[in-house]
């Protein structure tokens, strides 16, 4: 059924203001996704606080275009959602890994990124693929400790093996 103006222009305003308050969101295109792997994906979305919303291509654009961001170079075919953290304080990498991991599931021809935001700015397929293949928020920190770590781990070693000898 078709929606009426009034209709369009509330959807044109939710995306508008989904995507003014993420932290980051991915233009995703899809086809031939059945409805178990969708229902899947979304229950995987919603549990990592991720929304997946599905829209018309040219109500994607009004509210890119109200938003201000540029996307005249980004192809809009096919079905396209959008998938994005809803809220600001969240880890801006992680709409882009979960739908770059689904991706993968389902090959690069049912699921792919089409582009994003990322840090107010409109960037292309490229950079999004990079920006998803950063580890989570919480692997870096964990990363970060094992450096700062390793040094003293390493003197902790050394002078046990001294104290040994020496005994």
């Amino acid at each position: 059924m078709a929606k009426t103006k009034e209709q369009k222009g509330q959807i044109i305003d939710k995306l508008e203001k989904a995507l003014k308050s993420a932290s980051s969101a991915v233009l995703v295109h899809f086809t031939k996704i059945t409805v178990a792997e969708e229902s899947a994906m979304r229950r995987n979305f919603r549990a990592d606080g991720v929304s997946y919303t599905v829209a018309k291509k040219t109500l994607i654009r009004r509210a890119l275009d109200k938003l201000g961001l540029e996307h005249k170079d980004i192809p809009l075919g096919g079905e396209v959602a959008i998938a994005y953290d809803g809220t600001l304080d969240g880890d801006p990498t992680t709409p882009a890994r979960l739908v770059w991991k689904f991706a993968k599931q389902f090959g690069g021809e049912k699921l792919f990124i089409l582009g994003g935001i990322f840090e107010g700015k409109f960037v292309g397929a490229e950079r999004m693929r990079e920006i998803a293949t950063i580890p989570s928020l919480q692997s870096l920190r964990g990363m970060f400790v094992n450096v700062i770590s390793s040094p003293m781990r390493g003197l902790v070693i050394a002078l046990s093996a001294i104290s040994e000898k020496k005994q």
